[in-house]
């Protein structure tokens, strides 16, 4: 009797969760997934209305376009620069903020406030700091240093990085502090007792327990890192200085000229190779938790 009493109990529980999760369900199903699995078929096909399948034709295509390997290649390249600095600055800066430090709290809203101003103002203030007559070629004037156009010269990725790193180094740094925060203090006691360095402590206590946080800050910045288009694109426009050209740029301007099976094509790899990446990370994560235990 009892057991009947929990099989109806638990199937009203999930009747109820069923129909409180409908509603996102249902939007989430048409605003995100359907679009996105559609969008996957139109890859594979030779127009938008009434198009015929062409297999990996429009992959072909793509694959052989000089935009789009400049498109992928600075994007890469961006990535691979911005995401290291971005994890050890925040990193380093974590740390620091764990001790007891003066004026700590105001030093972590300084960090985190980047976060919530608009992408807009950040724009408009870097506008400011780079332009041919902004504030930082006003300085290298005043020390008799020639002026540089920072947006249409290969420093332009630097500027995007920067940016990218000040808007990002709060919140990674936040997780980490928190994952710091986690580790019990009794393994540095003992580790201190046993004759341990603070170099010791670091790389045998810290960077061990810190492993889950930073695979999962590594993922979340390296997907942060593929939504710098927006800062790009109101710095320097649709057709940007090539160094910054990335492959938001290039779907962007493939939806312009209505280009869907390019763009759609080219969306779709991008994906895949962030799918592929997210799996070997996870992948990784979980036989380094299996040696830890």
């Amino acid at each position: 009797m009892n057991r009947l009493r929990t099989a109806f109990r638990l199937r009203g529980d999930a009747g109820s969760a069923l129909l409180f999760l409908a509603p996102s369900t249902i939007g989430f199903s048409l605003f995100y997934l359907i679009p996105f699995v559609y969008g996957i078929y139109e890859s594979f096909t030779d127009r938008a209305v009434g198009g015929k399948f062409v297999g990996l034709e429009n992959y072909a295509d793509l694959l052989s376009s000089g935009s789009f390997r400049k498109a992928a290649a600075n994007t890469l390249l961006f990535t691979g620069i911005s995401v290291p600095l971005l994890i050890a600055i925040s990193l380093t800066l974590a740390l620091l903020l764990n001790q007891r430090l003066f004026f700590r709290q105001g030093l972590q809203t300084a960090f985190v406030l980047p976060l919530v101003v608009p992408v807009a103002s950040v724009v408009t203030v870097w506008q400011i700091l780079f332009d041919w007559n902004g504030t930082l070629n006003a300085w290298l004037h005043d020390f008799h240093f020639g002026r540089v156009d920072w947006l249409q010269s290969d420093g332009a990725m630097a500027v995007i990085a920067v940016m990218y790193l000040w808007k990002n180094i709060g919140y990674d740094m936040i997780l980490f502090l928190e994952a710091l925060q986690s580790i019990p203090k009794d393994y540095y006691e003992t580790a201190r007792m046993e004759g341990a360095g603070p170099v010791h402590q670091f790389f045998r206590i810290t960077l061990v327990y810190l492993t889950p946080a930073m695979f999962f800050v590594i993922l979340i910045s390296i997907i942060n890192s593929f939504k710098v288009f927006r800062e790009t694109y109101l710095l320097a426009g649709d057709y940007p200085y090539d160094r910054i050209y990335m492959l938001q740029h290039y779907m962007n301007n493939m939806f312009a000229s209505l280009d869907i099976q390019k763009m759609t094509a080219a969306a779709t790899l991008m994906v895949a190779c962030i799918v592929a990446l997210v799996t070997v990370l996870l992948s990784v994560e979980r036989r380094f938790r299996d040696v830890l235990e």
